[in-house]
């Protein structure tokens, strides 16, 4: 229980980047701008490989 933190920041961090990169592909595609697409998806794919990343470091 004493290291909660970690695990807090292991599972808020990509879910967060992961909204962010949501958030930027719908802004991108109202504004018609494919850069911001391309930054939006390239969040959510980084956020998930992120997440990945540290549920296999975690076992």
């Amino acid at each position: 229980m004493r290291n909660l933190l970690p695990v807090v920041v292991a599972v808020l961090g990509p879910v967060l980047a992961a909204a962010l990169g949501g958030a930027a592909v719908v802004h991108g595609e109202a504004d018609d701008s494919p850069g911001l697409q391309l930054i939006g998806v390239a969040l959510v794919v980084g956020a998930i490989l992120l997440g990945v990343r540290m549920l296999r470091r975690a076992r």
